[in-house]
């Protein structure tokens, strides 16, 4: 899942006097602490439809309105949530059962249809949802793929696709379907954790595999959390206990999503009273955050996986060999050290050490710290005289972008710019259209705990996040290949395999390896981020 570090200025006293109102001053103090309404700052989500949802802030959100069937332990196994049962005999063909009880928010039965047609419209190629590359296993999925004419008369209007649904879905009754895959993959029942595969309402639809224009607004799931109003886009997005939940209940009464356009704001929010969870502290506030906060400082391991992609539609960095320079010109170190104080590490590698199958500087040479041999090989390529770096100016990567481009100057003598977008969305809108904005500022958290998440998505032909538009015919099959083996053993060997090829090509620079660094206010106790960077919203609760 895209990473994105939150966050616009929202009023402090009117989130105050929620949580004063939600704690109550008389009666029942353990009723005044399950009703609290407690306040988590993300930034501006780009979309709350599930199969559309693969950036971090959107993900938080639909964390507390959804209830997935899958969800993960402390060691990355699958567990079950609204499933009852996930039974496969053969890895290709899988039976889910789902629990009987779980409603949607205005009360209608989640079924097997919830599912079924939520995942037929999120594949379905017109629908453009981002999510649509995870339903690729399917048997049929490509059938709902548009194929690019071959006409030699300039653009034309791509073909409506052969199918509107998956011939891999098949609904046995009202709590029972099976899916079908196109190959076996034994890791399919971890692949269901993520957002994309979450059920819709009868509601939502407008007419048969057409979504109601309003729903994204105030969407209707079968989580823990409902909607109270609408999207207030740039502001908030608040939700209320769904008290018909039969999972585990939540022990606050509501959550206030505060939307921030500068991490610097959010952090200021926090320590002035006004906000209760920050869930990664900006670099700005490292030095300050132990002394501010006390022991409300908290750190836990993620799977956040920092780079900068190079966009191959972009001719001057189409070389290898100047893709590689540029990488051996960072110093990693120093900046990890002199930014980030500690908080993050360099990244060696293409995957987290959060998942099976990593392995220690796979990247070899090419992350390998070295000026003067970065230089030759960057001048004997003829590399570009000029390099921009685009970054997402709502996520605190200023400080670091300028350190890198400093770096880069001096050890290559280029003349380097951080050029920062608004907001999250804004820069992968521009990426997405294939505009010149040079270096492209990503980050990765894993959908689901393999190792294939952080390589088909971020460089398969055609991937979620491929956004650089990186293609290798002999990863992808690597990547197919060990999708298909039998055991998660042989699976990450050949994984293995196809990050060999990434450290040739370099389609991306590996620069860090996050953790959640994070901090919450007096109000709240039992706060806890997970390897997603999501708040565990069943286990926050109040202080009073």
């Amino acid at each position: 899942m895209r990473g994105q570090f939150p966050l616009k200025m929202a009023v402090g006293a009117t989130a105050i006097m929620l949580l004063v109102a939600g704690c109550g001053s008389g009666g029942d103090d353990e009723s005044g602490a399950e009703n609290a309404v407690i306040s988590i700052g993300i930034a501006e989500p780009q979309h709350l439809i599930p199969a559309n949802t693969t950036e971090s802030n959107g993900n938080e959100v639909l964390s507390a309105l959804f209830s997935p069937l899958v969800d993960f332990d402390a060691e990355n196994n699958p567990v079950l949530v609204a499933a009852e049962s996930i039974e496969s005999p053969d890895n290709k063909v899988w039976t889910i059962k789902l629990k009987d009880g779980y409603t949607f928010h205005n009360g209608e039965k989640v079924t097997s249809d919830s599912y079924i047609n939520a995942w037929n419209h999120g594949a379905y190629g017109p629908n453009g949802n981002g999510g649509a590359y995870f339903f690729e296993r399917i048997e049929g999925y490509k059938d709902l793929q548009a194929e690019d004419p071959d006409g030699e008369e300039g653009p034309q209007k791509a073909p409506e696709p052969k199918a509107k649904t998956m011939t891999g879905l098949k609904k046995v009754d009202d709590l029972t379907f099976t899916v079908t895959l196109s190959e076996a993959f034994s890791g399919w029942r971890s692949v269901m954790g993520y957002n994309v595969f979450l059920p819709l309402p009868p509601a939502a639809w407008q007419s048969e595999g057409v979504l109601k224009e309003s729903y994204e607004q105030a969407p209707i799931g079968n989580g823990p959390f409902k909607m109270k109003g609408t999207w207030q886009h740039d502001a908030k997005i608040e939700v209320e206990r769904y008290d018909a939940f039969p999972g585990e209940k939540p022990k606050v009464g509501g959550i206030n999503y505060k939307i921030y356009q500068e991490q610097t704001a959010q952090y200021a929010d926090l320590v002035g009273g006004a906000l209760d969870v920050v869930t990664q502290i900006p670099i700005e506030n490292l030095a300050t955050a132990p002394g501010d906060l006390g022991d409300r400082f908290k750190t836990s391991p993620n799977s956040v996986f920092q780079f900068v992609g190079f966009p191959t539609f972009q001719p001057e960095f189409g070389k290898v060999e100047v893709r590689k320079a540029i990488s051996m010109a960072i110093n990693r170190q120093e900046i990890t050290d002199n930014i980030f104080r500690g908080s993050q590490t360099p990244a060696t590698s293409f995957v987290s050490p959060a998942v099976a199958g990593y392995r220690e500087n796979s990247c070899g040479e090419a992350c390998t710290y070295d000026p003067a041999k970065a230089k030759a090989a960057y001048d004997a390529a003829g590399g570009p005289k000029q390099i921009k770096l685009t970054y997402n100016a709502d996520g605190g990567h200023k400080a670091w972008v300028d350190a890198t481009c400093n770096q880069l100057k001096t050890n290559l003598g280029v003349d380097c710019v951080g050029v920062g977008e608004p907001k999250f969305a804004d820069l992968l809108t521009k990426v997405e259209s294939k505009q010149p904005v040079g270096l492209i500022r990503l980050g990765w958290i894993m959908d689901y705990p393999l190792m294939e998440n952080y390589l088909g998505p971020l460089y398969g032909t055609g991937g979620s996040s491929n956004y650089y538009g990186y293609s290798n015919a002999e990863f992808d099959a690597l990547v197919k290949q060990g999708s298909a083996a039998k055991t998660p053993e042989e699976a990450i060997k050949i994984w293995q395999q196809a990050e060999d090829i990434l450290a040739r090509d370099m389609p991306v620079i590996p620069l860090r390896l996050g953790q959640n660094v994070f901090g919450h206010s007096e109000r709240v106790k039992n706060v806890e981020v997970d390897k997603f960077q999501k708040v565990d919203i069943l286990k926050i609760e109040s202080a009073s």
